[in-house]
């Protein structure tokens, strides 16, 4: 599990690629930082080369969201494959993201 974050047009984008299971989440969590710490921007995760999400990098995903509501950001989720379209869904995490 890789992720590339960069600094664009006043926010940020966090290119994810691999598996966000459970392992690679405690990881993920430390890479994500420098996303909660700029919680006040729009924070774009392209997900173009993600393959797989467990329910650990859902929780992820869900804490940014938080603390970026608590700070007046916004977190959009790019170019999710089908299968990871699925687990939203079946979770209700659809409906909670913006999703381009």
């Amino acid at each position: 599990m890789t992720i590339d974050i960069k600094e664009q047009n006043g926010g940020y984008t966090a290119e994810m690629a691999g598996r966000l299971d459970t392992p690679a989440a405690v990881q993920a969590a430390k890479d994500f930082q420098p996303l909660m710490d700029h919680a006040d921007k729009e924070i774009t995760l392209d997900c173009t080369q993600l393959d797989y999400i467990s329910s650990s990098g859902l929780r992820l995903f869900l804490s940014l969201r938080k603390e970026t509501a608590a700070k007046g950001g916004k977190v959009i989720i790019v170019n999710i494959n089908d299968e990871i379209k699925k687990v939203f869904m079946m979770t209700g995490f659809y409906n909670l993201f913006e999703i381009k």
